[in-house]
């Protein structure tokens, strides 16, 4: 069990979770293990706020459970936009997953564009995976067959993991939207470094069926039976 609250200060409740390596897992707690989230994260409840506290050098962490299914977790968002003619100006599909970001509630820490250049990508992709503010990664274009189209190359360039499931789940969706066409997508997901990375298509119809569709769901740490969230803390399990 962790230690309890320390007090409370600007209407937040603070809580420091200290946990040695053998703590385990309980239903009620939602005690999960491996996380390396060094920072402090925010939770809103319908009954209280909580300020929560990970120690960096535990291997532990834990939601706040107060018999509550509406507890909520930030994610922190990196967006990229792959393009050799857009600019934040007219960069469509970036503003759409900008506001669909904010409209969950979540944090988009860092926002790019590039060219289709894969040595390019690859670099910012890196950059961001050192980030420790940093849980997730989107990028929007490059995802299709033409030889420009480069950014699932790229994420294999720093994948420890491929997440299949996710682009079969966004060609499904698709295929609802644009027919056949769907087949031209090569749309897909990483893990990498203990972060999640998605490479969504460029379009402004591509992006809304993956964030409405997928990541709007994946991301919601109260989403069942299962989510991308409540697997932070176990991504880099060794």
């Amino acid at each position: 069990m962790p230690s309890g609250g320390i007090g409370k200060s600007d209407g937040y409740y603070n809580y420091r979770f200290n946990w040695s390596p053998t703590t385990t897992k309980t239903s009620k707690d939602s005690c999960l293990d491996g996380l390396h989230f060094w920072r402090t994260r925010m939770y809103s409840t319908t009954l209280k706020k909580a300020r929560i506290t990970f120690p960096r050098d535990n291997n532990m962490y834990a939601l706040i459970d107060n018999g509550d299914e509406n507890n909520f977790m930030k994610v922190n968002i990196a967006l990229l936009t792959v393009t050799d003619t857009r600019t934040f100006d007219n960069d469509k599909s970036g503003g759409i997953l900008v506001n669909k970001i904010k409209e969950a509630n979540h944090n988009l820490i860092d926002r790019k564009i590039c060219k289709d250049n894969k040595d390019e990508i690859v670099l910012i992709l890196k950059e961001w995976l050192k980030n420790e503010k940093i849980d997730a990664i989107i990028t929007t274009g490059g995802t299709g067959l033409t030889g420009r189209d480069i950014t699932p190359e790229a994420l294999d360039e720093i994948a420890d993991k491929h997440i299949p499931g996710f682009g079969e789940v966004f060609r499904n969706i698709s295929l609802k939207t644009v027919g056949t066409s769907a087949i031209q997508s090569r749309a897909c997901a990483v893990l990498a470094n203990g972060k999640y990375v998605f490479a969504l298509p460029g379009s402004s119809g591509g992006v809304t069926d993956a964030w409405d569709g997928i990541l709007k769901h994946q991301l919601d740490v109260n989403h069942k039976p299962c989510n991308f969230v409540e697997l932070f803390p176990r991504l880099k399990e060794k």
